[in-house]
């Protein structure tokens, strides 16, 4: 008698656990996310863990409707120049990552339905915009979501990075390895201010403690909201379909 593979079904959805022969068609969700400065009360693969915790929260939606939805590796390093200066930033930059994606999406859409990527990190949005439409004009299924109604998280514009917003996020992912000890405000300014410096110099000539935005005022509850928002948005924008001249899935018409 021929057996099918079970994985335990707290990680039936992680691809990297399924033998090739029970691999068929899926949709594969990639968390895109980077290796990057988040304070000094935040790990460095902050936006990462962001974006897996989306992916896992829209795969579990989404198989519970019967789709069959595979959740790839997470892509870890992403286009992170503007914290360069702070230790434990790796940044490959718009033009590597963009191949990188070029690539990946060539190869796992030889026998995936869909791609769909889920970004974590602002800065990778030029990269998505180049690659993602490429594919698409080679005939692929693919399209991109972003962690938010916008192309960051949610919140306030002088909240941008290591702030409340994805401190509070942490806090309900994975509470341990956040230092709120160590949680201190840095430029509260609103980012368009900011951002013309911040492009040309980087953000530790902005920000010395590399946060944009005051974190103290973080919970698990807030950022439990926060992740519920955030698996609604992208909820939608994967059901509508509508994908945008850059790749972003767009949110449906009210």
């Amino acid at each position: 008698m021929t057996s099918t593979v079970e994985p335990q079904s707290q990680s039936h959805m992680q691809l990297s656990q399924w033998p090739w022969p029970e691999i068929r068609e899926p949709v594969v969700l990639l968390p895109l996310g980077s290796t990057e400065q988040h304070g000094p009360h935040l790990p460095v693969d902050t936006d990462t863990r962001i974006a897996q915790a989306v992916a896992e929260r829209l795969g579990q939606r989404l198989n519970a409707e019967s789709e069959n939805v595979l959740i790839a590796p997470a892509v870890t390093y992403g286009a992170s120049g503007e914290h360069a200066g702070f230790q434990g930033t790796i940044s490959i930059g718009h033009e590597a990552l963009g191949a990188l994606l070029v690539e990946y999406g060539r190869s796992a859409l030889e026998w995936a339905a869909k791609l769909v990527i889920v970004n974590g990190h602002g800065g990778n949005v030029a990269s998505l915009s180049h690659a993602v439409p490429r594919l698409r004009y080679e005939g692929r299924e693919i399209g991109w979501l972003p962690c938010a109604n916008g192309y960051g998280l949610p919140g306030p514009e002088e909240d941008a990075h290591a702030g409340r917003v994805e401190t509070s996020l942490m806090l309900h992912i994975q509470p341990n390895l956040v230092h709120m000890a160590k949680a201190e405000p840095g430029v509260t300014e609103p980012l368009e201010k900011i951002l013309p410096r911040l492009m040309a110099v980087g953000i530790k000539s902005v920000a010395a403690n590399g946060v944009l935005g005051d974190p103290t005022g973080a919970s698990a509850a807030e950022g439990e909201e926060l992740l519920n928002s955030v698996a609604e948005s992208v909820y939608r924008r994967y059901r509508a379909w509508n994908v945008a001249e850059t790749g972003c899935l767009a949110l449906p018409a009210t």
